[in-house]
């Protein structure tokens, strides 16, 4: 009897040892490539890109964290920009190319996801990360992306002679010494 007991906890310990064993494949989303945490800086610019204010930190934010995701869809095609309330508290879908690495939502309806912001439209252009083309403190290439963003609510271009932002960066590391 012992030994009958024995040998089917061996064989139920041989079980669950290999069942143990499987690896389920976890499958990355549609836009990995694109997606990631960032810091940037955010300067204003006029129509063609060109800097308006030279050394100037606009509104004293200096680096800011921001990210970029897939949305609930899962689509290669979209994605969402969201800035985290670091600069003007927007989150917003935006089309997306995955091939080119590029992103835009020239939409004219409200779109900003951040809740009491919803009136606001967000509108990105020119979106684009380039893989490798940045390099952090400790030397290390890593990925740099740059867009131009333009918020329905915001009264600063006209008042200060600017027709948009320009949001560039790279792509955070989670190293302190790239910080």
């Amino acid at each position: 009897m012992k030994k009958t007991l024995y040998s089917i906890l061996m064989l139920m310990g041989v079980l669950v040892a290999f069942t143990s064993c499987e690896k389920e494949e976890i499958e990355n989303t549609a836009t990995v490539n694109m997606a990631g945490d960032w810091y940037v800086t955010v300067d204003a610019v006029d129509d063609a890109g060109g800097l308006v204010y030279e050394d100037a930190d606009l509104f004293g934010l200096g680096r800011v964290h921001m990210l970029t995701f897939n949305s609930a869809a899962n689509d290669p095609n979209e994605m969402i920009v969201s800035d985290l309330g670091n600069f003007w508290d927007f989150k917003v879908k935006v089309n997306c190319d995955p091939a080119n690495m590029t992103f835009s939502n020239n939409t004219t309806e409200d779109n900003n996801l951040v809740e009491g912001y919803e009136d606001v439209n967000v509108a990105i252009t020119g979106g684009k990360i380039m893989t490798g083309a940045a390099h952090l403190a400790s030397g290390v290439p890593t990925d740099s992306i740059v867009f131009y963003v333009s918020f329905s609510d915001d009264g600063y271009p006209d008042a200060y002679g600017y027709a948009k932002y320009r949001v560039s960066g790279f792509r955070y590391s989670g190293f302190t010494a790239d910080e």
